[in-house]
């Protein structure tokens, strides 16, 4: 599968939450550009067969558990990867959980839950990233994405604790990348917009769907194919300059 043109060659790349839709895709395209990918997330049946994929063609995969809100499935999740493949010097911190619903209904459990998984997560992955690195001595060449979305910056009814979430994802990646901004990793953020996939089909479809589609200044969902070259120019040796950036890719919903 690898050839000179690949930019991500030589690279290893971890991805949470790559059993399915944004890391699944993200997770292709990594292996499609040379790099070994590591697919971490609770489905492992999902994992496995993506991962077998991959390697059919060509690539180098291996599937391993990761439960990001726990900070030992996270450890374990590395050290499975650099028995396999080395050091880890690319990571897209991907896993998330949305919580949709009136703020005045909302429990504290469900708003903890959404905070377990998509800032303390996204927290865990990205520190012990930036551990191995060091120890590894490959900061300088390290690359760590968060996936932030446009709801950190705009307010839709209804996504309180995801949207926050969100936001702190956004200013975390500012925060991680001046604090390591000397040695490195980069650390940089990827927002994407609505994007049709399977999660929200029947939603935009829907009535209630098609005003807020319509609300949109293009009145159309952005592709998920929009993400590709940001992904990999965020994780390749030509984002040597590229630290503490937010990629807003949304086709301009948030205007």
């Amino acid at each position: 599968m690898q050839n000179s043109h690949q930019r991500l060659q030589g690279r290893t790349v971890l991805v949470s939450g790559a059993s399915g839709g944004f890391g699944e895709r993200f997770s292709r395209i990594c292996a499609a550009q040379g790099a070994n990918v590591v697919l971490g997330a609770r489905r492992m049946d999902r994992l496995e067969s993506l991962a077998g994929e991959l390697r059919e063609a060509g690539a180098g995969a291996c599937a391993v558990p990761l439960d990001v809100q726990d900070e030992n499935s996270v450890i374990a999740a590395y050290d499975r990867a650099e028995r396999e493949f080395g050091a880890v010097d690319s990571v897209i911190a991907n896993a998330g959980i949305e919580g949709a619903g009136s703020s005045t209904r909302l429990s504290v459990e469900d708003f903890d839950g959404v905070y377990a998984v998509n800032v303390r997560g996204v927290f865990l992955v990205a520190r012990e990233a930036a551990r191995r690195m060091r120890k590894a001595d490959i900061s300088r060449r390290g690359r760590i994405l968060l996936i932030s979305s446009i709801t950190a910056r705009i307010a839709i009814p209804g996504l309180m604790p995801y949207s926050v979430s969100k936001a702190a994802v956004s200013h975390m990646t500012r925060l991680l990348a001046r604090e390591w901004a000397a040695h490195g990793p980069n650390v940089n953020a990827l927002s994407p917009g609505y994007i049709e996939t399977d999660l929200n089909t029947d939603w935009f479809a829907s009535e209630g769907g098609k005003r807020q589609l319509a609300e949109f200044p293009r009145e159309r969902l952005a592709d998920i194919h929009a993400l590709d070259e940001p992904v990999i120019f965020l994780l390749s040796d030509a984002a040597e300059f590229t630290t503490g950036a937010d990629f807003v890719i949304d086709d301009g919903q948030s205007l």
